[in-house]
């Protein structure tokens, strides 16, 4: 209760906003909430990232329990992608904690920087890039693909836990290109469900080096689940060539705003 008692109205505002456009768009969160949390409240980069983390387990966990009930979660997709990010998330983490300080903040601000603006790309160009690609994945044996999966894994793990973005836009991009013939909705179901420990462990590393804040954690959390609620009922009616270019453009501007 005590922890309730200092809620910041505007950090659950904040949530709300992102947990809507998030079930709108389908955006990572990470690509909203964490710039947000920078450039307009100040936060270090450290402890935005490591609260975003944790924020995103809990939403995500939520979205898993969705789709696993609905049977749309290939568990043979996430134990690929997780045999390559647990690794790498470990490791970026121990590289992390030996260089904390003002490097690390200067670090993460860059990377969420250039982060932003590949995940614009692949919010804007999605269709043309899987189109593109996708015909070749065909062509792929088993065990590249299983290769390929893991190494795209490696490459959230470490994207994720610097910058707590890259798991849903860029990871989804990816998984529509190497899985050309299964169901969307299972590489969606698939997609979140390995962001729930990727996120988790992240998020925990985060914690035990001090860069999580647990008031601005619940605070973001009590406005982003109605958030994504409302969000996810509105999706449907909402024209998908409208928001695209829309949230691609903010996307560069903050990305650009975080390099200069």
């Amino acid at each position: 209760m005590h922890l309730l008692d200092h809620i910041n109205p505007l950090y659950t505002l904040s949530g709300l906003v992102v947990g809507f456009l998030v079930g709108l768009t389908g955006v990572g969160g990470g690509s909203l909430m964490t710039p947000l949390l920078v450039l307009v409240f100040g936060i270090h980069p450290t402890t935005a990232v490591g609260t975003d983390l944790l924020y995103a387990a809990a939403t995500k966990t939520v979205g898993t329990g969705v789709h696993g009930f609905k049977g749309t979660v290939q568990w043979k997709i996430v134990g690929r992608l997780a045999a390559g990010s647990v690794p790498a998330t470990i490791l970026t983490l121990w590289l992390l904690h030996q260089h904390k300080g003002p490097a690390a903040g200067s670090l993460i601000t860059i990377t969420l920087g250039w982060a932003l603006l590949v995940t614009a790309l692949a919010v804007l160009f999605r269709k043309t890039i899987v189109k593109a690609l996708a015909s070749r994945a065909m062509e792929l044996g088993e065990g590249q693909v299983a290769a390929l999966t893991i190494l795209l894994g490696a490459a959230l793990g470490t994207l994720v836990s610097l910058t707590s973005v890259g798991a849903g836009a860029l990871g989804m991009t990816v998984l529509l290109i190497l899985y050309p013939r299964t169901d969307i909705a299972r590489l969606v179901g698939s997609d979140i469900a390995h962001a729930v420990p990727l996120t988790l462990i992240a998020g925990l590393g985060h914690w035990m080096m001090g860069s999580v804040d647990w008031i601005l954690l619940v605070s973001l959390l009590s406005g982003s689940v109605p958030g994504i609620i409302l969000g996810s009922v509105l999706a449907a009616r909402t024209p998908d060539g409208v928001l695209r270019p829309v949230l691609a453009s903010v996307l560069v501007l903050v990305g650009v705003k975080l390099l200069t």
